[in-house]
């Protein structure tokens, strides 16, 4: 159980050296909405690149061109993805959830608060991250895509267009 060999370490040493390289070569060649705040899909590119670089570390049946080759298929994937969504707004609106109004002008909206299953004092973290002392100060409270709160505190402007506004009954 606690034993290694000097050519296991060695591999997993070499292996894991290139294997990373190569991961944080993909990456940033593969530009910057890699490397954003994750939605789902980013989440199960992320986790499979976790385990596509645990296999080629641990296992050795699976080469270090094997594996370099699956971290390309998934960036690749994942790049063709978000290409083809940036294109065709049908196919951005299936694969993307979009962002819910929780708070508008000093009223919580309970009942999206409740389907997103985010609390009030979620969100009165979030207007404290942003500097905030006072609800009073702040216009709307929008959850995003990515799962993160965005405090507007200023003129609301056009910046709802795109948020899903479920009036409270």
């Amino acid at each position: 159980m606690f034993s290694i060999t000097l050519d296991s370490f060695i591999r997993i040493i070499t292996v894991g050296i290139l294997a990373y390289v190569g991961l944080i070569f993909f990456l940033l060649t593969s530009g910057k909405r890699s490397l954003t705040q994750l939605n789902a899909f980013d989440l199960v590119v992320t986790v499979a690149l976790g385990s596509i670089l645990s296999t080629i570390l641990l296992n050795k049946n699976v080469s270090l061109l094997e594996g370099l080759l699956a971290f390309v298929l998934m960036i690749l994937l994942q790049f063709l993805l978000t290409f083809t969504s940036v294109r065709w707004k049908k196919f951005n609106k299936i694969i993307k959830s979009e962002p819910s109004l929780l708070y508008l002008n000093g009223s919580f909206l309970r009942e999206t608060m409740k389907k997103e299953r985010i609390s009030e004092g979620d969100i009165l973290q979030s207007v404290r991250n942003d500097g905030i002392g006072d609800l009073k100060e702040v216009k709307a409270i929008v959850l995003e895509n990515d799962g993160s709160l965005s405090v507007i505190s200023g003129e609301l402007g056009n910046t709802l267009a795109n948020v899903k506004i479920t009036r409270e009954s």
